[in-house]
């Protein structure tokens, strides 16, 4: 596990109130724990209570808990976990939703149906006309009290064989905290629907 965690790599620790999400660099990593130099203040964090953490390697995008040994200001030293997984090659795990939503540019709103999504962005179908040159505001309803707002930048657009369009894009977040919800939700679905 040490030699996955590499020293001046970025790293996302998410402690149990996401809404706390924080990132940081690693700036020491020593056999038993390793220091991160967050960007913000360590709201949130206390001392030997498990956050989750989400790092990008050569071999993908991985995800451990452990907790904080200290704390000090916005530095923390935290503990080397025993147990880590990939996530996936893919930056982002990609999980099947299935919901009804608008997305709108200025005065345009187009119905679409999203078929899958992950903290990269999303695939749905419309039979609305989409543009690739426009940024689209929506809102993802996780659950009944939490929604993502973000907006929607197409990449890739293709006619499928009902005469409607099957739509690829990706997100652009307002707040980076809504990025680092959407990995835990997708990370959540994906470990649910496994066990199911």
């Amino acid at each position: 596990m040490r030699e996955l965690i590499e020293k001046d790599r970025e790293i996302t620790v998410v402690p149990t109130d996401y809404k706390c999400a924080n990132k940081g660099i690693i700036t020491d990593v020593q056999p038993q724990f390793f220091t991160v130099k967050l960007k913000n203040e360590a709201k949130g964090f206390l001392k030997h209570n498990y956050c989750e953490f989400f790092t990008t390697t050569s071999h993908g995008t991985l995800s451990f808990n452990s907790y904080p040994e200290s704390i000090e200001g916005n530095t923390i030293v935290v503990a080397t976990p025993a147990k880590h997984k990939f996530l996936q090659r893919r930056q982002y795990r990609r999980i099947k939703f299935i919901e009804k939503i608008e997305i709108r540019s200025g005065s345009d709103t187009c119905k679409v149906m999203t078929l899958d999504i992950s903290a990269g962005g999303m695939k749905c179908m419309t039979s609305d006309s989409v543009s690739i040159d426009k940024d689209y505001d929506l809102i993802l309803p996780l659950s009944e009290s939490q929604n993502i707002e973000c907006r929607f930048s197409p990449v890739r657009i293709e006619k499928d064989s009902q005469g409607g369009y099957l739509v690829s894009g990706r997100f652009l977040y307002k707040e980076n905290r809504d990025r680092m919800v959407l990995i835990q939700y997708c990370t959540k679905r994906s470990i649910e629907i496994k066990n199911k």
